[in-house]
């Protein structure tokens, strides 16, 4: 990772947000996306190694995981921290357009120039409606990953022992998940953290629409 452009780009995002954005993308950034990278990634390594089943039935264990765990904690956690930080970029290239656009302006019209983007981060015009988008799109985003998890894990809670009767193994198995109450604890931090930031983006929102 470039974290030269990284920091960049971190820099851009604040310059443009609101008191409430500069704490989601703290909160964003420190507590859902480190501790991804960090901790996360490394608790789930082992989920299929180290799911066990008590048969010795090929391909009952591969069948009873895929039943159990259809999606990976950690691919919808990726996925949900690349769909809900794109909108603040959408931010920045809107405000790049700006720019852009008043520099084409500025070239072309020489003495007659008349500025038409005073401050080109300031949010009126379209790049208020853009920076609306933005706080409704990530709150979604939260909500349905929220759900989503839900419902494929029931009440975000790992259970110690599950029991499989899939096609092919030859009756009722007790498969044994690893190190659950571990990720159960990470699970519901990571469902904590995504609560509290779309409680922020949509008092930013509201905050927004007041002003």
């Amino acid at each position: 990772m470039n974290w030269g452009a990284f920091e960049g780009l971190l820099s851009g995002i604040n310059k443009y947000s609101t008191a409430f954005g500069r704490i989601w993308l703290s909160l964003v950034f420190i507590f859902r996306l480190l501790v991804y990278l960090v901790a996360a990634e490394r608790v789930w390594s082992d989920d299929h190694k180290d799911f066990d089943c008590n048969t010795l039935q090929p391909g009952c264990t591969n069948v009873c995981f895929d039943h159990f765990f259809p999606v990976s904690h950690i691919r919808l956690w990726a996925l949900q921290l690349i769909l809900v930080t794109c909108p603040s970029l959408l931010v920045l290239m809107h405000v790049a357009y700006r720019e852009a656009r008043e520099q084409r302006l500025r070239e072309a019209s020489g003495d007659n120039y008349r500025c038409i983007y005073p401050n080109p981060g300031k949010k009126r015009g379209g790049l208020w409606w853009t920076y609306l988008f933005s706080l409704i799109f990530k709150a979604g985003v939260d909500v349905v990953f929220l759900y989503v998890f839900y419902r494929l894990y029931r009440n975000y809670t790992l259970p110690r022992m599950v029991k499989c009767e899939l096609p092919p193994c030859p009756n009722v198995v007790d498969c044994f998940i690893s190190r659950p109450t571990e990720k159960t604890i990470f699970t519901l931090f990571m469902v904590v953290t995504a609560c509290v930031c779309v409680v922020l983006s949509l008092v930013e929102a509201a905050y927004l629409i007041g002003k």
